[in-house]
């Protein structure tokens, strides 16, 4: 299980800088088309869940993987835990025959660039959406426990209180901004 917030509206830049000055390393740069399934009655979401199949291009390499995975949100209170069921599957032909198969419909398409960093335990990545659906650059950071991502929003110059721990759609909700 992983301890996850979000910061809004970050300064890409200053983002790369303060993980240059601190050593963390750059672990992915890429490229993701992401398929989000539901059922018709779009259960998974309303019980804060959704199935995926994410196609990831590597930036570097040009390297394709393909990923089939479920989440489904544990609690949202300081920071949002999520249970996930993650897989690496041969294409994503096969992933949707399954989800098809299993009665999930593909409900959004999904687009955007990630650059993930590694510092100690913690993952920092910022991500960049088609503007039409997030037209703002945001952080997640992903964290084992509280104390390390606690220092680490600090070390990016936030404070806990300025984290979210609400899904995108959300925050995207709770500011007047409707996706397509």
């Amino acid at each position: 299980m992983e301890l996850e917030v979000k910061i809004l509206d970050i300064d890409i830049d200053e983002i790369r800088r303060l993980m240059k000055e601190n050593n963390a390393s750059l672990v992915k740069n890429e490229m993701q088309n992401n398929y989000i399934y539901d059922f018709e009655d779009r259960r998974l979401l309303q019980d804060r869940g959704y199935a995926r199949i994410r196609v990831v291009t590597d930036n570097t390499s040009g390297k394709v993987t393909v990923f089939m995975t479920t989440k489904r949100l544990v609690s949202a209170d300081v920071y949002k835990r999520m249970e996930e069921h993650e897989t690496v599957i041969e294409n994503r032909e096969a992933g949707e025959g399954i989800f098809q198969a299993l009665g999930l419909q593909l409900i959004q398409v999904i687009n955007k660039s990630r650059e993930s960093y590694r510092y100690k335990d913690s993952l920092i990545e910022i991500d960049v959406n088609e503007k039409e659906f997030v037209p703002f650059p945001y952080l997640e950071v992903e964290s084992p426990n509280e104390e390390e991502l606690k220092e680490v929003v600090e070390l990016l110059g936030y404070t806990m209180e300025e984290t979210s721990s609400l899904s995108i759609y959300d925050i995207l909700k709770e500011r007047e901004v409707s996706p397509p």
